[in-house]
């Protein structure tokens, strides 16, 4: 079973990712080890191969547990766990990244607009939505393997930053 660990960049995937007792695969790593189509001039991050990514994840065993880890893992699985983090964290833990204030601006967008949320929904069966906003990640790890267990559910539509980010 591959289940997708996604949201906004900043929200803790890779963090979370690594407290889980299951194999993570992250799909970053695997673009900016070649697949790939090189740099998109406008954005000036790498364009992903998502056929090369999807013909790689279909040859991994399908009875193992495995951890999608990336912002666009959504677009390989059935079962997705979107984490999303406040904009006023987000914006901090970003500007420490060292992002470009236009990188900023279009992630805090797309985390007021619940943009990866809403792609989850559309393309997986099954959706869950952590507020990881004042969670150890030691509590959003549990949360998640709960989940993974099928002994919780938090379905799409319990987190809205539009009062914190245009209020």
């Amino acid at each position: 079973m591959q289940i997708a660990l996604t949201g906004t960049p900043g929200t803790g995937k890779t963090t979370i990712a690594g407290l889980l007792p299951y194999r993570v695969i992250d799909i970053n790593a695997l673009v900016k080890g070649g697949m790939n189509f090189g740099k998109d001039p406008e954005r000036g991050c790498l364009e992903a191969d998502m056929d090369a990514l999807a013909n790689y994840l279909a040859k991994l065993d399908p009875d193992e547990t495995l951890i999608l880890e990336g912002h666009f893992s959504h677009h390989f699985v059935d079962m997705a766990i979107v984490l999303r983090l406040a904009p006023s964290l987000l914006r901090s833990r970003l500007v420490a990244r060292g992002y470009s204030a236009s990188k900023i601006k279009e992630n805090l967008e797309a985390e007021a607009l619940d943009v990866i949320l809403v792609e989850a929904v559309e393309l997986c069966g099954q959706v869950d939505e952590i507020d990881t906003t004042g969670k150890s990640p030691l509590q959003v790890a549990e949360i998640v393997e709960e989940i993974v267990r099928g002994d919780l559910r938090l379905p799409p539509g319990q987190v809205d930053w539009l009062n914190e980010f245009f209020g």
